[in-house]
């Protein structure tokens, strides 16, 4: 398994507008070290009209991937904020006595930004989830209506349906950009708007986040959640597409917390 090469942190990684925080360095990976409290009030803090930056929220099979692929990690050393969402791999972390960052999954940093930050006239996009579930996560968290764009599926793969992406979020301005087209294409997107200039807000890379929050898929119980069998639940619900990600490529993550603990 090869080592990291991380890129340079951007000049709005761990740093920016909404003040610094503290970073800890964890399987190769800088993460911030902040609670999904800490974590959505600093997004909160950005200015709706700062430079796009993207928020990323790393997991065992994130940074399994990224030991493989240093362009990719690169994109996740040069997001805005860096969050640990699995909190198997942080037990694991302070099982060998590893300093380790506070967990801020992904999810719930989504719905306390949504619930606790989003004032009524903020302007919100989304890129990802269906439009059928569209409807319900409004009525459900009483959302002003959304800009919205649904790409196809595999659309990082070719550079006109990526710049498409890229367009509708510099033609549809807002504070809050959920990216909710899965790991790792949200996380190319993100780093694509970047590059291409001109465009503000901040872009959160979240995945399934959304469509948990429209009722689209459940979620594991909290006390699943809290004692880390989250990824358990989610294997028993969908079992043929996510054996293999949970049951072979996560646990790899093990030798990469290994080689920094005696490395």
């Amino acid at each position: 398994m090869g080592r990291f090469l991380p890129g340079q942190p951007g000049r709005h990684a761990g740093h920016d507008a909404a003040g610094p925080v503290s970073r800890v360095r964890l399987a190769g990976l800088d993460f911030n070290d902040m609670d999904v409290a800490a974590a959505a009030a600093w997004i909160a803090a950005r200015p709706a009209d700062a430079p796009f930056g993207y928020v990323v929220t790393p997991n065992a099979d994130h940074l399994v991937r990224l030991n493989r692929d240093p362009a990719l990690c690169a994109i996740y050393q040069r997001a805005a904020l860096c969050l640990l969402d699995s909190r198997v791999v942080a037990g694991m972390a302070r099982f060998l006595r590893l300093r380790t960052p506070a967990v801020a999954p992904g999810s719930d940093v989504t719905a306390c930004v949504l619930g606790r930050h989003l004032a009524p006239d903020d302007r919100i996009a989304i890129v990802g989830l269906s439009p059928a579930w569209l409807p319900a996560l409004v009525e459900r968290r009483g959302l002003p209506a959304p800009a919205h764009f649904d790409p196809a599926m595999g659309f990082d793969r070719d550079p006109a349906a990526m710049a498409a992406a890229v367009a509708f979020v510099r033609d549809n301005p807002a504070r809050f950009v959920f990216l909710a087209v899965g790991s790792p294409r949200q996380e190319r997107l993100a780093a694509a708007i970047v590059a291409a200039g001109g465009v503000t807000g901040t872009g959160l890379c979240i995945g399934a986040s959304l469509e948990f929050l429209a009722g689209a898929r459940a979620r594991a119980p909290g006390i699943l959640r809290r004692i880390g069998c989250e990824w358990l639940f989610r294997l028993g619900c969908e079992p043929r597409r996510l054996w293999r990600r949970y049951l072979i490529d996560s646990p790899a993550v093990i030798a990469l917390l290994v080689r920094q603990r005696f490395g």
